[in-house]
């Protein structure tokens, strides 16, 4: 088993020069060395891209474990986020009725809990050589590595196919059509999702593999995104970056009164819900050979925070609250009304929040040979419609959406985790 400590880094953080030295030293070293490339000013009269002193990077445990029986909640939402994800979304088989659901939702949630105890579904070596493996074997010796896999229900799981809709929570619909969307119709809905997020990409992907090939007969893989770096930040977490390089997730849903309010399901609509909540999930391309053209003062005033600091304009550290009314000295807004914090801040949104759990992700390069990378823009809700109202306010008016295009989207019901000896999923069925 691999297990331990490591930072965020892994190995490559302590070259074989010694252990005082870090990679990201070296590093700073050089750009310093190269005549103070990193720490000139930006135009604009704006915050230069200086590098400073940073935190202690976080810390892996690739030893740790979730449960997933016995919680009020399935993991992968309020646990803290981990470094990888594998996102898949399913289509239910033409053939598969009531029976073949019930049955595929039972064996998911028995094998997502030995997947998450760091076993695997089976044995790796058959029997006879002429059987096929029950697992596929390339997480074999690989330790947890905090594995969760979250399970979703698609809207067409409560239609009349499968004898479920009077279990259809009154809010639950497929997302209609946005401000800003350009959809690929190959990136859009789902009848079923499964989200596995780990500190170790194979375990991520491993967990994925092995359930699609359980789901066999009764699922379709329908579009999936293999996400990195994580784009949102835990309790005790450093704020991460995204690929426009700002800090991604000051402001998130992190305290269990938020949580209560904004994120999981009560038992007023749907009791057999309750803990639940709604996963929202948006793949946005990011036109990086355009933003990167950019001044870094203009990118500053479109983000609405300092690059380096990930500080609003109108104060001086990440974590201070946006002061909207602030000016400038020659009078002018510090934060753009149209920037993206100010058009998704609770304060211009009735107070609304998003609990965000986004990834950065690569495709590689497109046709054209343009970089084809964004956000795996993940949001968990208790009324789907709240993120509705925000992201056409976002759709409409947001000075970023010069360089981003939405391109997936779905919507999935999140059930309640389920006692041991339970599926998720099971008050459906009885």
């Amino acid at each position: 088993m691999r297990g331990g400590e490591q930072s965020r880094g892994g190995s490559e953080d302590t070259p074989r020069g010694g252990p005082s030295t870090s990679r990201r030293g070296l590093l700073r070293g050089a750009l310093i060395g190269t005549g103070g490339l990193v720490a000139g000013a930006a135009a604009g009269g704006a915050t230069g891209w200086a590098v400073g002193s940073e935190p202690e990077p976080d810390t892996i445990d690739l030893g740790r474990k979730y449960p997933f029986y016995g919680e009020p909640h399935q993991g992968g939402i309020a646990t803290p986020p981990q470094q990888h994800t594998v996102f898949a979304s399913f289509r239910l088989a033409d053939s598969a009725g009531p029976r073949d659901l019930q049955v595929l939702l039972a064996r998911w949630s028995a094998s997502i809990a030995v997947l998450q105890d760091g076993r695997t579904v089976g044995a790796v070596q058959p029997s006879s050589p002429v059987q096929p493996p029950r697992d596929t074997g390339e997480a074999s010796g690989l330790s947890p590595a905090g594995l969760t896999v979250t399970l979703g229900l698609g809207p067409a799981v409560f239609g009349d196919r499968f004898g479920l809709a009077r279990f259809r929570p009154a809010r639950f619909t497929a997302l209609p059509k946005l401000n800003g969307d350009t959809l690929d119709p190959a990136l859009t809905g789902g009848d079923l999702s499964l989200q596995a997020c780990a500190d170790d990409p194979q375990v991520a992907y491993h967990a994925i593999r092995n359930l699609a090939r359980i789901g066999r007969d009764a699922v379709v893989p329908y579009w999936s995104v293999l996400g990195f770096g994580r784009a949102s930040a835990g309790p005790g977490q450093q704020t991460p970056r995204n690929l426009l390089g700002f800090k991604d997730g000051t402001r998130n849903v992190t305290t269990d009164e938020q949580y209560s309010r904004f994120v999981w399901l009560g038992r007023e609509d749907q009791p057999w819900a309750e803990g639940g909540t709604y996963q929202v999930v948006r793949k946005i391309r990011m036109l990086l050979e355009t933003w990167d053209t950019d001044r870094v003062g203009d990118q500053q005033q479109i983000i609405g925070r300092s690059k380096a600091e990930g500080a609003p304009l109108s104060g001086t550290t990440e974590f201070d609250t946006p002061d909207f009314a602030a000016r400038t000295a020659s009078g002018e807004t510090a934060i753009d009304p149209k920037s993206h914090v100010a058009l998704a801040a609770p304060e211009h949104n009735g107070g609304l929040m998003l609990h965000r759990r986004g990834y950065n992700y690569t495709d590689g390069l497109t046709a054209d040979g343009s970089l084809d990378a964004g956000l795996l823009f993940v949001a968990y809700v208790n009324d789907p419609r709240n993120f509705v109202t925000l992201q056409n306010r976002l759709g409409a008016n947001d000075l970023l959406n010069e360089y981003i295009r939405h391109i997936g989207s779905a919507i999935f019901l999140v059930p309640p985790a389920p006692a041991e000896g339970h599926y998720v999923g099971e008050a459906l069925f009885t």
